[in-house]
């Protein structure tokens, strides 16, 4: 069983206690490639872990300072979060063009510190779904509804423009 629901007949079972080669942990290591492999193994998956666990410290700190200065009283729209989960998006759309072009930012450790750690602990969509229920509770369905589709809209168009803008970038560099 995975996730609650039956896996497929022809899924791979993993060894007992193992993980099984051919399912992704992460959809961006190929688990048959030994060197990306190794990432789950032994000592390296702690240092993972470790570096996944100070940049979520970093990100969960910056955006808990972003709500601080900028706070929304009960009912108030969240501009905070909306700017918050829209600049995160969009960084990591630079973020993924960087990792994909190799170079500084495909070292071992970038991805899970910034992508997982920083960008997944300042990014919230627990806290906005929060924010989306607050102001419906404090009787806002018209804001609620605009910050639940202003929220998604600008998560999405933040991915695109970062990841746009970082590819014009680095194809200019190259002319």
């Amino acid at each position: 069983m995975r996730g609650g629901r039956k896996a497929p007949p022809d899924a791979p079972v993993p060894p007992e206690g193992g993980v099984c080669p051919a399912s992704a942990v992460d959809p961006d290591v190929d688990l048959r490639v030994p060197a990306q492999r190794a990432e789950l193994a032994g000592r390296h998956r702690w240092t993972v872990l470790s570096a996944i666990s100070l940049g979520g410290a970093v990100g969960a700190t910056a955006r808990h300072a972003a709500s601080v200065l900028w706070p929304a009283s009960g009912g108030g729209f969240p501009w905070a979060l909306l700017v918050v989960n829209a600049a995160g998006c969009a960084l990591i759309g630079v973020l993924m063009v960087l990792v994909g072009a190799g170079g500084r930012a495909s070292r071992p450790l970038v991805r899970p510190f910034l992508g997982v750690g920083v960008l997944g602990g300042f990014t919230t969509f627990s806290t906005y779904a929060a924010g989306v229920v607050d102001l419906l509770e404090h009787g806002r369905a018209l804001p609620a509804a605009g910050y639940a589709a202003g929220t998604a809209a600008a998560a999405l168009g933040g991915v695109w423009a970062g990841a746009s803008a970082t590819r014009a970038c680095l194809a200019g560099e190259r002319s």
